[in-house]
């Protein structure tokens, strides 16, 4: 299970209804009706590539007769490797993705939460954010600009009664991180995470702090990398751990 259908669970627990929103719509059906079952909730289905910008701008009004208590933007698109080595219509479609597609979502239904005194916005940030590292430099450019986005916007909007929280988990058991064949080794290596504890720490953490950081052991982990260590060399310790991670793009410098 992903960190999109734990979310789905985990809300539909708290007796929320829910808008799910899948590309493409592969296991889409079948979480729906689960969560119908399980939890006795409504769910809407959409399938919508995110990084169509006029298809993303359609959401809002697609939802327009619901009232939209909590965003969740939990897409996201990443190809690791060497930025040269990858296609720049993929690099593109990572910026569409994981900035424009939440950018658009949050502008559109923060104005309707606003009005009523209400609301929740949660973007998915990353690790990668608080520093350049090797191998995933386009995704992790991404992740800082939902980490500014949602640490701005929690002060923007925080006396009208919305929420926002940026989320920055690590290593995450998702389909996508089982399909990258990552090795995790090296003293920089922090325990990979269920999706379960990752989301209730968000959910946890919303209402309360702009950020948090998912896991004890991530949290040392960017302290130490934050705190203690200078910039330059925390970039070139990343890259070394990268590169044991995903040693078929070379070895360890």
């Amino acid at each position: 299970m992903g960190l999109g259908a734990e979310y789905a669970r985990q809300i539909a627990a708290r007796g929320l209804n829910l808008v799910l929103l899948a590309w493409p719509a592969d296991g889409l059906e079948e979480l729906a009706q689960a969560l119908e079952n399980r939890y006795g909730i409504e769910t809407r289905r959409i399938v919508l590539d995110l990084a169509d910008r006029a298809g993303t701008r359609s959401l809002a009004e697609a939802t327009e007769s619901l009232e939209i208590g909590l965003v969740v933007y939990n897409a996201a698109f990443s190809r690791i490797g060497p930025f040269l080595q990858q296609d720049l219509e993929g690099l593109l479609r990572s910026v569409d993705v994981n900035c424009v597609g939440p950018l658009i979502l949050a502008h559109a239904f923060a104005g309707p939460m606003v009005q009523r005194g209400h609301g929740g916005i949660i973007l998915m940030s990353s690790l990668s954010a608080f520093h350049g590292t090797a191998l995933v430099a386009t995704y992790g450019a991404t992740k800082a600009f939902n980490l500014m986005l949602g640490e701005s916007l929690w002060e923007e909007l925080r006396d009208s009664g919305v929420d926002v929280l940026a989320v920055c988990p690590g290593a995450t058991r998702t389909p996508g991180w089982e399909q990258s064949r990552a090795q995790i080794r090296g003293f920089l290596s922090a325990p990979v995470m269920e999706p379960a504890p990752v989301v209730n720490e968000a959910l946890e953490a919303l209402g309360s702090r702009p950020l948090v950081v998912a896991g004890r052991t991530n949290r040392l982990l960017g302290f130490f990398l934050n705190r203690l260590m200078p910039r330059r060399r925390a970039v070139e310790v990343l890259a070394r751990s990268m590169r044991r991670m995903y040693p078929r793009f070379g070895k360890p410098s």
